[in-house]
């Protein structure tokens, strides 16, 4: 545990960074077999295939603005404990969300889904706050 509590910003946002990585790799994954599995040609659907694929480009609406925040949010400085902390909401509100909307008949209440959509949003607001305030301070 101590690893993490003796990184620098840029190490920190690049462990988060390395991770949603990841998440988007398994995402990607999923689509895939899912494809092969369900016997759909590239470019085509099918209502099943549609909420597959709208798992993977719902993290593709939200991960890569939110992991240029927290790359940014190391370059101007911003501690370290901070960037974990955007981060690991970050990465378990995806998780998530991704299992909550897969694991759903799309309508449906999905605890998962409700959940990761509010982490989301949450780290939406604490890396555009400390951006906007943080681009201003010396």
């Amino acid at each position: 545990m101590d690893i993490f509590f003796n990184m620098s910003s840029a190490q920190a946002a690049a462990l988060h960074v390395g991770l949603l990585v990841l998440i988007m790799l398994g995402l990607k994954f999923y689509v895939g077999g899912k494809r092969g599995a369900l016997k759909i040609a590239s470019g085509e659907t099918t209502p099943e295939f549609s909420k597959v694929t709208r798992v993977q480009l719902n993290a593709v609406e939200d991960v890569p603005v939110l992991m240029a925040g927290i790359l940014g949010l190391a370059l101007l400085g911003m501690p370290a404990w901070y960037i974990h902390a955007v981060g690991l909401t970050l990465v378990v509100s995806r998780l998530l969300h991704a299992t909550g909307l897969a694991s759903s008949s799309g309508s449906s209440f999905s605890l998962g889904r409700l959940i990761g959509t509010l982490g989301t949003m949450i780290v939406y607001l604490a890396v555009a706050g400390a951006l906007l305030v943080h681009a201003f301070t010396p």
